[in-house]
């Protein structure tokens, strides 16, 4: 079993970047492999409640956050410096996350077998 890291920094409204991140994360997991999801930069946007993204006629992907837990994907981190720069509180987040500063990523970065980012 792999430790894999998949990064994801992209906008969740301009780019697909967090949707792939998703996808990721869910293939990965589906093969049993040790996934841990880093959302980082404006990614962190994904992450908060209640998103209406039918208001940018987008499909609500959102909804795939909950089916992480159902992979076993539960190493979910979330950059301090993103949410605090975005202004969004860690209890305004729609998934469980751990809050990591810049060397707790380092540490999380270092101690994979493979890195992933979108």
């Amino acid at each position: 079993m792999k430790n894999i890291l998949v990064i994801c920094q992209s906008s969740p409204f301009d780019h697909m970047g967090v949707r792939e991140s998703l996808d990721i994360a869910l293939i990965f997991a589906a093969v049993e492999q040790n996934i841990s999801l880093l959302f980082q930069g404006a990614a962190v946007n994904s992450l908060k409640n209640n998103q209406t993204p039918a208001t940018a006629n987008l499909k609500d992907y959102f909804k795939s956050l909950g089916t992480l837990e159902i992979y076993d994907v539960e190493q979910i981190y979330v950059c301090e410096r993103s949410i605090t720069r975005f202004n969004i509180a860690h209890t305004d987040l729609s998934i469980d996350t751990q809050l990591v500063d810049d060397a707790l990523i380092k540490d999380l970065i270092s101690a994979q077998d493979m890195v992933v980012t979108l």
